[in-house]
């Protein structure tokens, strides 16, 4: 059984948390770039995860404040699951990704970090990726930074939302 560790996400759990629902907060601020919003849809945005499990980890969020997915219109879902699949084509192309987790954790004994407004992870994988460093170190190896994933990235969601 192969199991997806993120000690270093201790730190996110326990820092003081934001006033207020990150989730809204960050769409509601026209700074894209430093909130690490990728792409917005008309229900729906993209944005990079501040603590990801790896390199180029995404968030596609509702902007509807919600806590799970039985709250949400067809459209919604709908856009959601578009942008989820946008993401993919774009993180094979742009990261060579291999595969992929997908999901979301519902409410907090399923394991959401923010547990009051519901959103998908897509995290990219690769052959080789989960290797002795978090296992012996305690270190996840990031091989790029946030923002420079966000410069490499941003140019293709820009275009796919100018061929929406």
């Amino acid at each position: 059984m192969e199991k997806l560790w993120a000690p270093w996400r201790m730190d996110y759990v326990r820092s003081p948390k934001e006033k207020g629902c990150v989730f809204c907060t960050k769409p509601a601020k026209d700074e894209d770039q430093d909130s690490l919003i990728l792409a917005r849809g008309k229900n729906v945005f993209v944005l990079m995860n501040l603590y990801p499990y790896n390199n180029a980890h995404l968030l596609v969020v509702p902007y509807r404040h919600v806590n799970n997915t039985q709250k949400l219109s067809h459209e919604i879902l709908s856009e959601m699951m578009w942008f989820v699949d946008r993401s993919m084509r774009i993180l094979k192309e742009k990261v060579s990704a291999e595969g992929f987790n997908f999901g979301a954790n519902i409410g907090s004994a399923g394991g959401a970090g923010i547990e009051e407004h519901i959103h998908f992870h897509v995290v990219p994988r690769w052959t080789g990726d989960t290797n002795f460093m978090p296992v012996l170190g305690e270190t996840k190896v990031q091989v790029s930074g946030l923002q420079e994933t966000y410069d490499l990235l941003k140019p293709a969601f820009n275009q796919l939302m100018e061929t929406q």
